[in-house]
């Protein structure tokens, strides 16, 4: 039995449709089941809720530990890493952040770190995942291009390397079900580094039509992002990051998804292509 937490997101949800193709039993982890359509045993389970942790971790073999970003990942790590020590699990699979205990300027490898730690200290086979940037993150643009309208540029040139979030869960879904992994970190990006701009001229290829972009100031973002009701803690964090991706630190590719896979990672331009509806 394998549970998924975070199993309604952009990658919980792929491995569970992964998992269960390959045959496997999977128990997906929700704070609302009577909402989730997924194939598998569908639980209630909150981070914040430790008898709620305690049922979705018991009789599991292998975990999938997923959570939102923001600060509280490091108490939600915590919390699930002690129902998996109480009861016995053999295995976690944890997703984390790219450069997570490289720079302490950055917050959101600050907010993993501390799940990362405890993880290696288990007594149970681990594997951490720290993904790039994901491809997914720009259809937060399409309702201004559907709307012809420009959209908002946080990050320069910065360049990343963008991944499809179904290569995060199929080297994911391996590292549950193979024996391999244990005991590894992998750096997970896709095959070119891009820029905002690169993606946005990409976009316009696949659309026909261009895609205009518009430099933002990043304390602008920061209030925008307050006033629509984000944590300013996270409003915060999430500037720190932009910043640094504005001065090419997240410059970085690497070959640990062709290492696991056996394939090269995903393009941004399949992804686009694939996503093409979201935009058109």
């Amino acid at each position: 039995m394998i549970l998924v937490t975070g199993a309604t997101g952009t990658v919980g949800a792929q491995v569970v449709r992964l998992l269960a193709e390959r045959g496997e039993r999977v128990r997906a982890m929700t704070r609302h089941p009577e909402a989730a359509r997924l194939p598998a045993e569908i639980v209630r389970g909150d981070f914040d809720d430790r008898a709620s942790l305690d049922a979705a971790v018991a009789g599991a073999d292998a975990v999938f530990l997923l959570d939102a970003p923001g600060p509280w990942i490091e108490r939600h790590d915590l919390a699930v890493l002690d129902a998996v020590r109480s009861h016995g699990v053999g295995k976690v699979v944890k997703v984390s952040a790219i450069g997570t205990g490289e720079n302490a300027e950055l917050r959101t490898g600050a907010w993993h770190l501390p799940g990362e730690r405890a993880l290696r200290a288990e007594d149970t086979a681990w594997t951490i995942l720290r993904p790039s940037s994901f491809a997914t993150n720009t259809l937060q643009w399409a309702s201004f291009i559907r709307a012809n309208r420009p959209v908002a540029n946080l990050t320069g040139t910065g360049a990343q390397g963008v991944i499809d979030p179904l290569d995060v869960a199929e080297v994911a879904v391996t590292a549950l079900t193979t024996p391999d992994h244990a005991g590894r970190t992998y750096t997970l990006t896709g095959p070119e580094l891009l820029s905002a701009p690169d993606q946005t001229e990409i976009l316009g290829k696949v659309l026909g039509r261009p895609v205009e972009i518009v430099d933002v100031p990043l304390e602008v973002a920061k209030q925008q992002m307050i006033a629509a009701g984000r944590d300013p803690e996270f409003a915060e964090g999430a500037m720190r990051g932009q910043r640094f991706i504005a001065q090419g630190g997240n410059a970085r590719l690497t070959d640990d998804v062709a290492a696991v896979l056996g394939r090269a990672p995903r393009t941004y331009q399949s992804w686009a292509a694939d996503h093409r509806a979201a935009f058109a």
